[in-house]
């Protein structure tokens, strides 16, 4: 079975809405084997906020940020229990992948983003997409959507990047696009 990989930015955490359209969203889906990444949103920023503050460091706030997405992945097990199964604890992945010589560096230019692509990258996915609450730009670039280092990390896998500014997704288009695939 394959495996797609999708990304829950944390801009949509303060989206009322998340809590219906997210497993919509997911029932869209051909089926796979569907490994859900918390984005840090509110929590991370608490942790780059005490980082500004009190200068803590790029490698202790890299952990701390970690542990943020744990909070971030509870929260999402909550919000949509039914795939709680599917959230990543992004602070046991990265754990388990510093075992690895290719790890992410520990800095705040990788986000949840290079870490997703990461993710997708270990598990053989087929796609990752990224869910947001934004477009690319007209022209197809995502620069503005992503962390500084996610291109490079998801040029190491084989994997389709798929963006989708889940604020104005609309369910009857995905589906029936879906059904128009080759």
């Amino acid at each position: 079975m394959s495996t797609v990989v999708v990304k829950v930015g944390g801009s949509l955490y303060d989206w009322t809405p998340l809590r219906s359209v997210l497993p919509r969203f997911l029932l869209t889906l051909p089926p796979a084997r569907v490994r859900i990444v918390p984005g840090g949103g509110p929590f991370a920023d608490a942790v780059r906020l005490v980082d500004r503050v009190h200068g803590l460091g790029e490698e202790p706030a890299h952990w701390l940020a970690l542990k943020s997405l744990s909070l971030a992945a509870e929260f999402l097990r909550r919000l949509v229990p039914a795939w709680g199964d599917a959230v990543v604890d992004m602070l046991e992945f990265a754990r388990q992948d510093e075992a690895r010589p290719d790890h992410l560096p520990h800095v705040w230019d990788v986000t949840s983003d290079s870490l997703a692509a990461r993710v997708a990258h270990i598990e053989g996915a087929e796609r990752l997409i990224l869910l947001k609450s934004a477009d690319p730009t007209p022209d197809g670039r995502h620069a503005h959507l992503v962390d500084p280092l996610f291109d490079a990390v998801a040029a190491r896998g084989t994997y389709r990047v798929e963006f989708v500014n889940l604020r104005s997704w609309q369910p009857e288009v995905a589906i029936d696009s879906l059904n128009k695939a080759p």
